[in-house]
């Protein structure tokens, strides 16, 4: 029996060496802060002693949209909208609970509720009466959520491939969040992420492969081992999914743009179509030819989309606005 005990050591001591050779330790808050944090970054402290990064760019007096990020990105996936919105609008975008430089919740609350609650605080703190908000992914179910529970606060609603629409996927996936949905082995992530899955998986996000770059994978890599991020992520993953009924989106009565990526992999195109179908002032616009993220994936043509519908609102912007603060 000696040589089976001495197998087994050998196994643990094999596994402690991989462990250790593998192993991906989290980023240093400094670090991340000066890499991701500078200028024009604001730290924000809300309730329950969360403290979110955001930008907040535009005339303080024009109309305000609020953007949320999808599940493991983070306020800079909104860069290029954000370049053609801030010159007559007040766009606003931050760092959602376990994700970016705002980092884990204290409580590990990471319910709807927690978030559209965080969106409000967000908005009262910047003192925002009336907004647009807008989200991609799961952003985009935060910002149906949040339309839901705050109807009076909503001017529009953008979504951009958002998660809510009872729809399941077929087809490809996402090795990322295969991952961070299986039992104990999303566990092991939470020491070992190699950089390479990080790759992987936002190859697999989109279509337009152009888009990710190093430093595209190195800000996804660093920022998901941000400390507390990894485990808000398995925690994220190991609850229910929501979804949202047709009789509660039909109750949303703000104008509403629905953008999507005709090759969605992850939240196909017939999610979108629900939503254009039962938001009661939906305009819907498919691009072909592109994934997850159109937001970057097709970034000047989406943006000029969205300026040009925001311009037909009754909340427009006026064509001459002030200077950007």
């Amino acid at each position: 029996m000696k040589w089976v005990w001495r197998i087994l050591l050998l196994l643990v001591v094999l596994l402690v060496a991989a462990f250790f050779i593998f192993r991906t330790p989290d980023t240093d808050p400094a670090q991340m802060r000066a890499k991701y944090g500078g200028a024009p970054s604001q730290f924000v402290e809300i309730d329950d002693g969360v403290t979110v990064h955001l930008r907040d760019e535009g005339p303080k007096d024009a109309p305000a949209i609020i953007l949320l990020h999808g599940s493991n990105a983070d306020l800079h996936t909104w860069q290029p909208w954000v370049d053609a919105l801030k010159g007559r609008y007040r766009v606003i975008r931050f760092d959602q609970v376990g994700h970016g430089l705002t980092g884990p919740d204290p409580d590990s609350d990471y319910s709807i509720p927690n978030f559209v609650s965080d969106i409000d605080e967000v908005a009262n703190r910047l003192g925002l009466d009336r907004f647009v908000i807008g989200g991609n992914s799961m952003g985009g179910g935060h910002a149906v959520a949040y339309a839901l529970a705050h109807p009076d606060r909503v001017e529009g609603l953008i979504l951009v491939d958002a998660a809510g629409a009872p729809i399941r996927k077929e087809g490809r996936g996402n090795i990322g969040f295969a991952i961070a949905r299986t039992p104990v082995v999303n566990r092991i992530m939470n020491h070992i992420t190699p950089r390479a899955m990080i790759e992987q998986s936002l190859r697999e996000t989109v279509s337009n492969q152009a888009i990710v770059t190093d430093a595209m994978v190195d800000r996804y890599w660093e920022l998901l081992r941000y400390p507390g991020n990894r485990d808000a992520t398995r925690i994220r993953f190991s609850g229910e999914w929501n979804s949202f009924s047709q009789d509660e989106v039909a109750t949303i009565d703000a104008p509403a743009l629905v953008i999507w990526g005709e090759e969605d992999g992850l939240i196909p195109v017939e999610a979108g179509l629900w939503y254009d179908r039962f938001l009661p002032k939906s305009t819907l616009v498919v691009y072909e030819g592109i994934g997850h993220l159109p937001q970057e994936e097709e970034a000047q043509r989406s943006a000029d989309y969205v300026a040009q519908w925001l311009s037909r609102q009754p909340f427009a912007a006026p064509a001459s606005p002030s200077p950007a603060q």
